[in-house]
């Protein structure tokens, strides 16, 4: 069976799909199977995956319309890394999922049917804690949490990570933290590295030891549909990714 995460922030603008798009790449250069579920209702996922990639249907269909979710997905430029993209329509699908029968676990049952074809499923969540993240936790193995080293990194994480224990108590067993992962990290100033030190205090030996530093390579590829595996292969950002891809393999 496919290990499934969920790259996971309340708070927007974290690295949180920057993370999806290229830990999956990753994922799938080293051989694994993978698949880039596009939770979100801003699709930047499945733009930064678009090159070369003609979508018809979209998770909305999936969850709502009742389109199989096998012709939903398609394979991206990457060998053996395939997404499920998302549209705007997932804006106002929380509504429409709310008065279903077991809400929350829609998720899970429409990944169950080809789950054991991949080897990682990996969830870019919506920068909130509202039911589509709800499904995605009750969906997951465990979680990624992108903070961004600045000022306000920790704010709100304690909701998040009281969020996730309630849902592995109350729906999911087996859900945990995967990791923590620092993003945006200039070592060049003392807050990237004040950051980091609270960050350990609070998280220990969950935190990667992977940072993720601020590049323009990182931040240009989503604009060429490419994830920095293809289009900056050799930059810093790339080298990070990498890394973090070889420890999430570690830990699982």
């Amino acid at each position: 069976m496919g290990k499934i995460i969920s790259i996971i922030n309340q708070k927007g603008g974290v690295g949180k799909t920057t993370t999806a798009v290229n830990l999956s790449a990753y994922l799938a250069d080293k051989g694994m199977k993978t698949l880039l579920i596009d939770e979100d209702s801003q699709a930047n996922s499945t733009s930064g995956l678009s090159k070369d990639v003609k979508f018809g249907s979209n998770l909305y269909e999936v969850l709502l319309n009742g389109e199989e979710i096998e012709k939903a997905i398609v394979k991206t430029a990457v060998k053996k890394l395939s997404i499920l993209p998302a549209s705007i329509d997932l804006a106002g699908a929380e509504i429409e999922i709310a008065s279903l029968p077991h809400r929350e676990s829609l998720l899970k049952r429409t990944i169950e049917p080809i789950r054991e074809k991949y080897d990682y499923i990996l969830i870019d969540c919506p920068p909130s804690l509202g039911l589509m993240t709800l499904n995605a936790l009750v969906a997951s193995d465990a979680i990624i949490i992108p903070i961004q080293a600045e000022f306000y990194a920790l704010e709100g994480l304690a909701q998040l990570v009281r969020t996730v224990h309630v849902v592995g108590r109350k729906m999911n067993p087996g859900l945990h933290i995967l990791g923590i992962l620092l993003t945006m990290f200039d070592g060049r100033t003392n807050l990237s590295l004040q950051v980091a030190e609270e960050v350990k205090k609070y998280f220990g030996s969950k935190v990667f030891r992977t940072v993720i530093p601020r590049t323009v390579k990182l931040s240009e590829a989503p604009s060429f549909g490419e994830p920095i595996l293809t289009y900056a292969p050799k930059s810093k950002g790339a080298e990070a990714y990498k890394k973090l891809c070889r420890e999430v393999l570690k830990r699982d």
